[in-house]
């Protein structure tokens, strides 16, 4: 799990980028609309990590969802964190999974998704899914948006 702050502490400042997944630091700010149920989205359209087995690169388009609950996910902080993977060597699945689990532990959001579309590696694109349970009643959800692969078929 990657280290993590309350408050903007990467906010303003010239980092480096880290160079794991361990190495990085996220920050959380507190929601100013607490009281209000509604659905925040980041998007990661050119996400990279390398696979484990042969070390070459692997691309994903991330679509990160949450309904915040006391706290917001600070961008800086999540762009250096997704950064830190693209020299770290994880599955499809154990990437998304493992961005899912470390963001939902830092936020402890009332509802939490992540949609992992993956490039095809080896002929066959890997789309990788993780939440937390049912967004709750009357926050609109939209679809990620992300059409499932059709290659040139």
């Amino acid at each position: 799990m990657p280290k993590s702050h309350t408050g903007p502490d990467l906010l303003g400042k010239q980092v480096n980028v880290p160079t794991s997944p361990e190495e990085a630091e996220l920050d959380r700010v507190e929601n100013p609309h607490p009281d209000v149920r509604y659905l925040a989205r980041f998007t990661a359209p050119e996400f990279t990590s390398l696979c484990p087995v042969t070390g070459q690169p692997d691309f994903a388009h991330l679509i990160i969802d949450y309904v915040p609950g006391k706290w917001l996910l600070e961008s800086k902080s999540l762009k250096l964190y997704l950064f830190s993977f693209r020299n770290h060597g994880a599955f499809h699945e154990d990437c998304t999974v493992r961005i899912g689990k470390d963001l939902s532990a830092l936020l402890d959001p009332v509802w939490f998704r992540i949609g992992g579309y993956w490039y095809p590696r080896g002929g066959i694109p890997i789309d990788v899914f993780w939440q937390t349970g049912d967004p709750p009643a009357g926050v609109w959800v939209p679809d990620q948006g992300v059409p499932p692969y059709r290659g040139r078929g």
